[in-house]
């Protein structure tokens, strides 16, 4: 006999148990949410709105989020492919101390070099930069160029994103890594 609680849907879910660890909290997944992009559950359950909805379709890098430390397209990822997973958000990005928040380098770089403008797409390019400096601590401006054009960015600061990146490496580097 079939077990119709756990049977498989037809598009790979199941009413099986889903816990993620978003930014260091471990996350039971409510079954309603087991088919939803980790984007909608992000912003409709657990209120984190920093990724953002551009596309719906992994093009634009807008929704870009960490999984098991790779920059990922969160408009892309259903819930229940999630089990285990190890997510963080721009929310989750600047570290704890004992004096208060301290940013990522890549948030300090930003913030120096006056990155945003409209500032829709700047969690995304964060989350690329930040996973780029974590496996590439010393990016050539071609491997910042070749990943960052990943992400689209409508008010056409790419080179002021270039710059951040390369001045965020040799903050990582000054302060020890991050």
């Amino acid at each position: 006999m079939s077990d119709p609680i756990n049977k498989d849907k037809g598009n790979g879910a199941t009413s099986a148990v889903v816990k993620v660890r978003i930014n260091g909290r471990r996350i039971t997944v409510p079954t309603p949410w087991h088919n939803a992009t980790l984007l909608m559950f992000l912003r409709e359950e657990l209120g984190l709105t920093g990724s953002k909805f551009g596309c719906g379709e992994g093009y634009c890098g807008a929704c870009t989020v960490h999984v098991g430390g790779n920059a990922s397209r969160s408009c892309l990822l259903p819930m229940h492919s999630l089990n285990e997973a190890n997510v963080r958000t721009i929310e989750g990005l600047a570290t704890q101390t004992d004096a208060g928040e301290r940013l990522h380098p890549v948030q300090q770089a930003w913030v120096a070099h006056n990155v945003p403008q409209c500032g829709y797409c700047q969690a995304g390019q964060i989350m690329t930069a930040a996973a780029l400096l974590a496996t590439t601590p010393h990016p050539t401006s071609t491997e910042v160029q070749q990943t960052m054009d990943a992400n689209l960015c409508r008010c056409g600061t790419y080179n002021r994103i270039k710059a951040a990146v390369l001045t965020a490496a040799e903050l990582q580097e000054a302060q020890g890594g991050q």
